[in-house]
């Protein structure tokens, strides 16, 4: 796995998180227990802080930066989808950020809340508990309030996942 150490800021990765080979973790970077890192995944903290709580997954081609003043936080069971892009904003646990999705900086992004795919979140938006954004730029899905229970499988799921590929993955060529 590319993991580096930028001057004194060092990624602090938990013993049962996995970081694909093909993933770049760079500087002030936290991943909790049972966190996965999917292929051309980047996290560089490099201005500030990265945290990902655990048991969450950060997708393949997905970028997550920061900025010295507005650190990127996920809480525990976050999915971040393929490609998807976050950068100094606060995402609670149980959220889902869809595939191809853009959160910017100060934004809030609710427990349990989903960000639907290609949706733009401008900064300081905040999206509530359980709520949907979609469009660009993002709206409230009005009426609409996710189910509790809907991310908890798939967190697991990706778990299991990578824990089959820190066994079974080898490059042939």
């Amino acid at each position: 796995m590319a993991v580096y150490a930028l001057g004194d800021l060092v990624p602090d990765i938990a013993p049962d998180a996995w970081v694909h080979p093909d993933a770049v973790v760079i500087g002030r970077v936290t991943l909790g227990p049972g966190v996965s890192i999917w292929p051309t995944a980047v996290l560089r903290g490099d201005y500030g802080r990265i945290e990902v709580g655990a048991m969450s997954n950060i997708q393949d081609g997905s970028i997550i930066h920061c900025t010295e003043s507005e650190p990127t936080v996920f809480g525990e069971h976050v999915i971040v989808g393929h490609n998807a892009h976050v950068e100094g904003a606060t995402i609670g646990d149980g959220a889902l950020i869809s595939s191809g999705s853009v959160v910017l900086n100060g934004a809030t992004i609710g427990a349990g809340a989903v960000v639907a795919a290609g949706c733009l979140v401008p900064p300081r938006f905040e999206l509530p508990a359980r709520r949907m954004a979609m469009g660009a730029p993002a709206k409230i899905r009005e009426g609409y309030e996710v189910a509790e229970d809907f991310i908890a499988g798939n967190t697991q799921k990706y778990h299991e996942n990578a824990m089959r590929y820190r066994a079974e993955l080898r490059r042939l060529d």
